[in-house]
């Protein structure tokens, strides 16, 4: 044992004195190099040696590698300052994060506790008034319960279902409610003018009424102050159903506008009041109106156009709306799958102004709608005392298929019509199309069913389909063909009809 000892502390002391001897020779060499020689004058003596023996052209080649020289030396200095510089920073910046990560951590960890402190809060509160289970505040400043197991994520879905199972509404007609088209023209304007002091002219509520029997969608449009929105807040007086209002806000970007949205912090589905009015009409027997009071002061078509697409549909049992991906047990009880139906009684209007600061509503919207223009206030009526109607929706609805299957267009109508097509296809390249015909055959007869003539019906039909589609023609150059339109108009129908196509062509003439 002590022989191996002896070798192995001889054989460490070898080591260290060789590596010893390697750097002090490299050290020597290292200061001869910058120092030694520099301190015995060895570099000088070697240039004053030399120079006896330059020319000019030496000097000057000795001037450049001296510059040369002087300027790689400190370009060497600069790069070697510079990235000491950046190590110093780039330290200084990982202590700076790290001094971050671990102030977010610290943070996290305070808003822990002010929740938990909060929510504690909030519980002795609810405990103190006696409202059950503690809740939660959900980001909107909304409180709700924390969701149980049989808790719904659809409050006021759920308690319109609450509400029709404990007050089922049954609406019972009495024999003076079972009026004709005509005469539920006239009760309305009487009712209207007598209890709500609104008048109207009867062309305007039968062109309603037609436009009911027509489309699902109804554009009222006009200046503001005619009575636009009274019309439909009347209708739902008149009725006995009120009519739900919604304000249509500039801001509306896409369907969660209307119908409301998953909230994924609280579990819950913020609902609207729009939503809720649709769903409520399942289980409505009368009529329901639904309101969207100033609809182009945002895009139809971003916050609407799935109702447009799906009511398009010809089976009705397909016009289903998605609400939620996937359902739950706790779900309303007419959101089948995560889908809402449309029910077949409720109808959607909208009002419209036409300036500055709306939008123009596209012919995908108008081609869908029947649009019913009121410009002018009605003259004062001087109508008794009229009560509303009990009705329900499958007797207005028999009234609109017994009228369009009891009137029928002439031939002289239909004629008069088909040679109009051909005239403004071949002139102005518009085409009246099977989705306007099919709403001319259902408009017409009822509007006739109300009281009028059916060149009355073709007359605004004709106005609000077709002849609107002119304002985004270029009229100067066709104000020929305009003025061969009316002609051919007093040839078809006579000089004393469709005096509204004629007076809304003249309108075009001098604004062209």
């Amino acid at each position: 044992m002590n022989g191996f000892s002896q070798f192995y502390i001889q054989f460490l002391k070898d080591l260290a004195s060789n590596i010893g001897q390697w750097f002090q020779m490299h050290w020597a060499i290292i200061v001869k190099i910058f120092y030694g020689d520099w301190a015995d004058n060895g570099y000088a003596n070697l240039f004053m040696n030399s120079i006896g023996d330059w020319n000019a052209l030496d000097y000057i080649a000795f001037i450049l590698v001296l510059i040369i020289n002087v300027g790689f030396v400190a370009l060497l200095v600069i790069l070697l300052f510079q990235l000491i510089r950046r190590y110093v920073r780039f330290v200084k910046r990982e202590v700076d994060k790290d001094g971050l990560v671990e102030e977010v951590s610290l943070l996290n960890q305070k808003i822990v506790e002010l929740i938990d402190e909060k929510n504690k809060i909030l519980a002795m509160r609810v405990s103190q008034i006696g409202a059950g289970a503690p809740g939660v505040v959900d980001y909107e400043g909304q409180s709700t319960k924390k969701k149980g197991e049989n808790e719904s994520r659809f409050s006021k879905l759920i308690q319109v279902d609450r509400e029709a199972e404990e007050n089922p509404r049954i609406t019972v007609m009495n024999q003076s409610d079972m009026l004709d088209l005509p005469g539920l023209c006239d009760r309305f304007i009487n009712y209207a003018a007598s209890q709500l002091k609104l008048f109207y002219k009867k062309e305007i509520i039968a062109r309603w009424f037609a436009g009911l029997a027509t489309s699902k969608v109804l554009i009222l449009e006009g200046i503001s102050g005619t009575g636009k929105t009274s019309l439909p807040y009347a209708m739902g007086k008149f009725f006995q159903n009120d009519t739900s209002i919604i304000s249509v806000q500039p801001s509306w970007r896409d369907r969660a506008e209307l119908l409301g949205y998953l909230n994924e912090f609280t579990k819950r589905f913020n609902e609207t009041d729009f939503l809720k009015s649709v769903y409520a009409a399942s289980y409505s027997d009368t009529i329901n109106l639904i309101v969207l009071d100033e609809m182009n002061l945002a895009r139809i078509e971003y916050y609407f156009a799935e109702f447009l697409s799906v009511m398009e549909m010809p089976d009705v049992n397909e016009w289903k709306i998605d609400i939620v991906p996937t359902s739950e047990k706790t779900d309303p009880k007419n959101l089948i799958n995560g889908k809402i139906l449309i029910p077949q009684n409720v109808w959607f209007i909208g009002t419209a102004n036409k300036d500055d600061s709306t939008f123009t509503i596209t012919d995908k919207v108008y081609d869908r709608a029947v649009a019913i223009a009121i410009n002018k206030k009605a003259e004062f009526i001087d109508a008794g005392y009229t009560e509303n109607v009990s009705m329900t929706f499958e007797y207005l609805d028999d009234l609109f298929k017994r009228a369009q299957s009891g009137y029928q267009l002439s031939e002289i109508a239909q004629s008069g019509f088909n040679q109009l097509d051909q005239f403004i296809q071949t002139n102005f390249k518009i085409a009246f199309g099977n989705r306007i015909m099919k709403q001319i055959k259902l408009f017409v007869p009822v509007y006739m069913a109300c009281g009028f003539t059916e060149f009355d019906g073709l007359d605004y039909m004709l106005t609000f389909k077709i002849l609107r589609k002119f304002e985004m023609l270029n009229l100067t150059f066709l104000k020929k063909e305009l003025d061969e339109l009316i002609v051919l108009l007093d040839k078809l129908f006579g000089k004393e009809q469709f005096l509204v196509s004629k007076d809304f062509i003249a309108d075009l003439k001098k604004n062209a």
